[in-house]
């Protein structure tokens, strides 16, 4: 059997998967960040949408809450985080399609998805996973698609880049520090690529993307 390579848990370490949610909502707005990103997107009836390392399900959750009649798909690599997600729709009572998977790598045909969304996933990969990611994400985005990707970023106040002395050593972020996320999404293909927000968090800046997949 092909064992799966490495990867970095919710928080980095498994044991802390339990206290995901609440996390998040403490150290990065979550709620504000993920409301919206969802606004950004106008996600319309009938299409078909993509949370790419859903973790725990919430903002598929609040996707499908806005917007109930889409398709809405959740996938992450962590099989502990979707048990979480599975259990959160089921008690919500939300119709959601979740699977595990890697973003690397995703289980979908080319040009199926209206919308792929990406809430502080890509700073998890490498820079060579990060743009293999993106890659993918392009394939299954049919033409006028759209990326909308919330993720740590460069620094826009001085006390922002003193917390980024610290955090750009953990797990992968350097490269969002130095401002290579948009970088990273045109040089795949996506136009126009904008950055729509940003927010100061606990732990640095964090900053909102959309992305376009072109028509021709």
């Amino acid at each position: 059997m092909k064992k799966h390579s490495h990867y970095i848990p919710a928080f980095h370490f498994h044991w802390l998967t339990r206290w995901y949610d609440p996390m998040m909502r403490l150290f990065f707005h979550e709620e504000r960040v993920k409301t919206a990103l969802i606004a950004q997107a106008h996600v319309q009836p009938g299409q078909n949408v993509l949370d790419v390392g859903c973790g725990t399900g919430t903002l598929a959750m609040l996707i499908k809450q806005t917007q109930p009649n889409v398709t809405v798909y959740g996938l992450d690599v962590d099989p502990q985080v979707l048990d979480i997600a599975r259990s959160k729709a089921e008690q919500a009572g939300e119709s959601i399609v979740l699977q595990q998977g890697r973003a690397t790598c995703l289980p979908y045909p080319n040009g199926c998805f209206d919308h792929v969304f990406a809430s502080l996933v890509l700073h998890h990969l490498t820079r060579q996973d990060k743009q293999q990611m993106l890659r993918e994400v392009f394939r299954i985005l049919k033409p006028g698609g759209e990326l909308h990707v919330a993720d740590f970023s460069r620094p826009h106040d001085p006390g922002m880049w003193l917390i980024s002395l610290i955090v750009r050593w953990f797990e992968e972020v350097h490269d969002h520090i130095l401002g290579l996320l948009p970088v990273f999404m045109t040089d795949i293909g996506f136009n126009p690529v904008e950055e729509t927000t940003c927010y100061r968090t606990l732990l640095g800046t964090v900053a909102s993307y959309r992305a376009g997949k072109p028509i021709n």
